[in-house]
């Protein structure tokens, strides 16, 4: 009977009450993208104040993206279904000077309000195009460098 209590501690201790919070990006970003000004920061200022941007895309101006995301893991009978805490998004403009021209703060509530188009763009491949028709070519000759594969018997 005491190894079986015994047991029973040693598996019960090992549980938890506190669940687990997967955190992905940059903590506390709505604090942090608080203190950033328009017209202003430059990006020396955002780099040092959040870091490196999660996604860096260049336009005619530089746009970086900042992302925050919580997750937890959610009740026994939900089977581990993640249940989404935080979703956050920053997204500064910067010009060619540096400095930083518009900010937008996008958070999980404001995600539900973006409206998507539900128009699916169809595919065409009727009409195989000459590069197509050339890397296929190409392949073939990869395959098959003396031809010998194409002459049957």
């Amino acid at each position: 009977m005491k190894k079986i209590l015994i047991l029973l501690f040693i598996l019960l201790s090992s549980c938890t009450l506190n669940k687990v919070v997967l955190h992905h990006g940059v903590h506390n970003l709505e604090n942090k993208q608080s203190k950033l000004k328009v017209n202003y920061t430059n990006k020396n200022d955002i780099i040092s104040l959040i870091g490196p941007p999660s996604t860096k895309s260049k336009f005619d101006n530089d746009v970086y993206i900042y992302i925050e995301r919580k997750t937890s893991g959610s009740k026994l009978m939900k089977l581990g279904e993640k249940k989404l805490i935080k979703n956050d998004v920053l997204i500064l403009e910067i010009d060619k000077n540096g400095i930083l021209l518009s900010k937008d703060f996008f958070n999980k509530d404001d995600m539900k309000k973006i409206s998507f188009d539900e128009n699916v763009t169809g595919i065409n491949y009727k009409k195989k195009s000459f590069i197509y028709n050339f890397l296929s070519s190409v392949r073939q000759k990869i395959d098959d460098p003396l031809g010998k594969k194409r002459i049957k018997n």
